[in-house]
């Protein structure tokens, strides 16, 4: 039994450098959102004025592959997020200028979206708690939106743009080739194709106090090369549903 163990242990895989991994930020143009979901709270009390009229909205940070999710131990809640229940979800109080931040940042708090995005996605994370996780993923937000990418799409209210377009502004601050880690989605609003998301991949060691531009940008040249997805939509407007 004893060998047994020891060679058990010695076939565990390595334990993951906490915070040393790879992601993908997922970060929303919510006017366009909105035209795909337009019950939803956030979507019903959009207006021209509010701040994800005009910049990006955050998603969420995720993980990387893909299928690790839930990677909490607390079954109620995972069960809840299943069921679409995210309210019932039970997530450490945020502080209360985080808390204050996300709210603007991010729209679906309305719909209890951080919930959802931290019992399935932010748990996955080792060694981080909710405050952590949405501090990371905020920073990260942050330095898109105060990008050329961010100004190109504030600029461009109800034009098309090109996936290349998108792609040349996120190489503007963040050097050659990190658009080639970007991803466009799209919506078909009858005649009108929306840019809905853009997801950006991400690899190493996230640390939000000590993001900068270059930092940034070697987390994103470090990420595998993705292919555009959508080639292009319309900027939508809040309010145009």
């Amino acid at each position: 039994m004893l060998v047994m163990a020891l060679l058990l242990s010695a076939c565990k895989p390595a334990a993951r450098p906490a915070n040393s991994e790879t992601y993908v930020l997922a970060i929303s143009w919510q006017p366009a959102f909105c035209e795909s979901a337009p019950r939803k709270p956030e979507c019903r009390s959009q207006t021209a004025r509010r701040l994800d009229a005009r910049q990006f909205s955050l998603h969420g940070l995720w993980p990387q592959p893909g299928t690790r999710v839930w990677c909490a131990s607390d079954a109620a809640s995972i069960e809840a997020d299943k069921n679409g229940r995210w309210r019932d979800i039970a997530m450490a109080r945020l502080s209360q200028p985080l808390w204050h931040r996300l709210q603007l940042a991010m729209a679906g708090t309305q719909s209890n979206l951080h919930l959802h995005e931290w019992i399935k996605h932010g748990t996955c994370m080792a060694g981080v708690d909710a405050e952590t996780y949405f501090g990371l993923s905020l920073a990260l937000l942050d330095k898109v939106n105060a990008s050329a990418l961010g100004r190109l799409f504030a600029a461009n209210s109800n034009s098309k743009i090109t996936a290349g377009q998108i792609r040349n502004a996120f190489e503007e601050n963040f050097g050659k080739g990190s658009g080639e880690r970007l991803r466009i989605a799209c919506f078909d609003d009858g005649k009108r194709r929306l840019v809905t998301e853009i997801t950006i991949g991400l690899k190493g060691i996230l640390a939000a106090g000590q993001l900068d531009n270059a930092a940034f940008s070697a987390l994103v040249l470090a990420a595998p090369k993705t292919d555009p997805g959508c080639p292009g939509g319309l900027v939508d407007i809040a309010g145009s549903q």
